[in-house]
């Protein structure tokens, strides 16, 4: 298959590489609005600014932002950050704090609001640089020219254009990464699995995002195969497992995480992404746990359309004693849902009693994401409405 793939942004990663965000953020600009994930740490917050000052870059910060604001908050964003003349915006912590800057920085030179980007505004012009620090993991879209956010009006993901070169750089700091339990770095990983499995197995693939993808799997399945010992080295520094296996676990997950990211630009990401954005954009509450209970359902599908790949991730589970192809693929879903069950993790969102009629029109939104005709599979309605059923039941 012929393709074009251009890597723009700066790419910082490792343990304590917040350090070099002045000399990143240097080069975009003197004065930059940093919009900050509330519920993280001032600590890290201050120490961002800080060193942006010590490279001569003047900083304003807006930390209101949390995991279920409304992607109009990047109205807010804009206003302070035109009032103090910034020519860069810094998005540092979750997915919805990188999201919101995101979308401030395409707006804030055009004067658009929010809710024009949400109907399809396209600027391929004016934006400002924008440069993410996650302190989570990186999402599937982080480096395509498109991705999903809720409009607040209604609550349905929609696609947003974001233009060639607004990502200017991002800093990737290992020690940033913060888990309250091992469970929820679990669900992470899970999250982070599908969309390296989904980019996998797209009709968009090619060597360079197989390349790139078998890798991320490979990391994800080192850290799955670890079990909860080793992820509770992460989360609370177990002296007896050494702090030495807590950092190289947090730079693992960095790796695959910025691997994935990197290989769904170069593929395409699915419609279990496109099911997990647009189910939690109508219930925040199911955030975490989404991504994980859909796998098991996806890698299903995924085994019947993509036989000698799902093999492959099989094999990184460790299944390498299957009869056939066919049968080695299909074990790949009952591996994952062996590994959930180790980590205490359901394959099911039954326990939030989500009503199936108000999934429906979030997931029928999903499904016509132009990016999900990418599967491998033609996905139809009644896809969609088993798959809700089973997660639901």
């Amino acid at each position: 298959m012929d393709f074009s793939f251009k890597f723009d942004p700066e790419v910082i990663i490792g343990a304590d590489t917040l350090s070099l965000a002045g000399t990143a953020c240097s080069r975009h600009g003197e004065r930059v609005m940093i919009a900050a994930d509330h519920d993280l740490d001032t600590q890290v917050v201050n120490r961002l600014k800080d060193i942006l000052e010590d490279s001569g870059v003047k900083a304003i910060v807006f930390d209101g932002v949390h995991e279920d604001s409304s992607a109009d908050m990047a109205d807010n964003i804009v206003e302070l950050g035109r009032a103090a003349h910034c020519n860069a915006v810094i998005g540092i912590g979750g997915g919805k704090a990188l999201l919101i800057a995101r979308m401030a920085a395409i707006m804030a030179p055009s004067r658009i609001t929010s809710f024009e980007l949400l109907d399809g505004r396209k600027i391929t012009e004016k934006f400002l640089p924008f440069i993410a620090v996650p302190t989570a993991g990186l999402d599937p879209f982080a480096f395509t020219e498109f991705f999903i956010a809720a409009d607040p009006r209604d609550r349905i993901v929609k696609s947003v254009y974001s233009p060639h070169g607004l990502n200017a750089a991002v800093v990737i700091d290992s020690a940033l990464f913060k888990f309250p339990s091992v469970s929820s770095v679990a669900m992470e990983i899970f999250n982070g699995f599908m969309a390296a499995i989904e980019a996998y197995c797209s009709s968009k693939a090619n060597f360079l995002s197989d390349a790139l993808l078998e890798r991320a799997l490979n990391f994800y399945a080192k850290l799955i195969k670890g079990g909860a010992n080793g992820l509770n080295a992460v989360i609370s520094a177990d002296p007896n497992s050494g702090a030495s296996t807590a950092n190289n676990l947090l730079d693992t997950y960095a790796q695959a995480c910025f691997l994935t990211s990197l290989g769904s630009a170069a593929s395409s990401p699915g419609i279990g992404a496109a099911l997990s954005y647009a189910i939690t954009a109508r219930f925040h509450d199911v955030k975490q746990q989404c991504a994980a209970a859909l796998l098991p359902f996806i890698t299903e599908r995924l085994a019947a359309a993509r036989p000698e790949k799902m093999s492959r991730v099989a094999s990184f589970l460790g299944n390498t004693k299957a009869a056939s192809v066919a049968e080695a693929a299909n074990s790949a879903s009952a591996s994952i849902l062996r590994s959930m069950e180790a980590f205490g993790i359901k394959p099911s969102l039954k326990e939030f009693n989500l009503p199936l009629d108000k999934l429906t029109a979030a997931a029928d939104a999903a499904r016509k994401l132009e990016f999900v005709s990418n599967s491998p599979w033609t996905v139809s309605e009644d896809d969609i409405f088993e798959i809700l059923k089973k997660i639901t039941a």
